[in-house]
């Protein structure tokens, strides 16, 4: 689950060089689609979900349809390598509003200093790698972090008695479809690339439909809480793969923000004293 999740960084900045941010995510959902769409309905999964139509929209829009588009939008101009850093900022979030929803149990002392340590790690980050020309990138990554960390609480307090499998198929038909229409009108004037195609094959295929099976069964494993691990192991990844395969610089800067945001990450989202956790933060967004 490290390396599906971790290389997604990767493939969508291969993908932009020759398909429209808006394109790749109405392939991307649209083949995730195309693969969980008929397991769910063989399972009667999709069903339940009628009654919670407004909900489930929410989740789509908060967690697939924005993040995706954003954030593949900000890899045209930013390295793979420094969005999966900055988007690693998203247990920080995720703790801040289960804390501003009502969950005081999150933010103790230790969980705080953890905070305070991943906001240093992603102003280090920003600091030492923005520019005129990626500023507007990395409000579009702060967005996305906002939106992966907020998707998750829609999930816990609203779509949680449902099947996750129902939901997760149906978003990505959701997404999908609203999709459509904009995806025709960003068609590229010749056939992309080979690599650009499978990059988007790989992303819908395995880092998205197989994915989220997998994670399912992660989970049914290990529990949730441990499960969350890999989140503090994706943003490695994909530094390893961005520096390996497209050799992205890795400073002295990015060094001393990636340990930053990880060890903050890892302090923010530690289980509170009387061993309570926002119920939030076992759920972990995917690229």
């Amino acid at each position: 689950m490290c390396v599906i999740w971790g290389i997604p960084y990767l493939l969508i900045k291969v993908a932009v060089r020759d398909i429209d941010p808006v394109l790749l995510v109405f392939c991307r959902t649209g083949i995730g689609a195309a693969i969980l769409v008929p397991v769910a309905a063989a399972r009667r999964e999709l069903l339940p979900l009628l009654a919670r139509w407004r909900p489930l929209i929410a989740y789509t829009v908060v967690e697939l349809a924005i993040p995706w588009v954003l954030l593949s939008t900000a890899e045209e101009r930013l390295t793979s390598s420094l969005s999966g850093l900055l988007v690693a900022a998203v247990p920080l979030v995720g703790a801040v509003l289960a804390w501003s929803f009502g969950d005081r149990d999150v933010l103790g002392a230790r969980q705080s200093v953890g905070l305070v340590m991943g906001l240093a790690g992603v102003a280090a980050l920003v600091g030492f790698h923005v520019s005129g020309a990626s500023a507007a990138s990395m409000a579009f990554v702060a967005i996305v972090v906002v939106g992966y960390a907020a998707g998750p609480l829609i999930l816990a307090h609203h779509l949680s008695d449902l099947p996750v499998l129902g939901v997760v198929a149906a978003s990505l038909g959701l997404c999908s479809l609203g999709y459509a229409p904009f995806a025709l009108a960003h068609l590229p004037s010749a056939v992309p690339a080979g690599r650009s195609l499978a990059a988007v094959a790989v992303l819908g295929v395995l880092c998205t439909a197989v994915a989220f099976v997998l994670f399912f069964h992660l989970i049914a494993e290990v529990g949730p809480l441990r499960a969350t691990v890999i989140t503090y192991v994706n943003p490695a990844v994909a530094v390893v793969l961005g520096v390996a395969f497209l050799h992205e610089g890795f400073g002295v800067a990015t060094a001393a923000g990636f340990v930053l945001v990880m060890a903050g990450s890892i302090l923010a989202t530690a289980p509170a004293p009387a061993g309570t956790r926002s119920s939030a933060a076992v759920v972990v967004p995917e690229p």
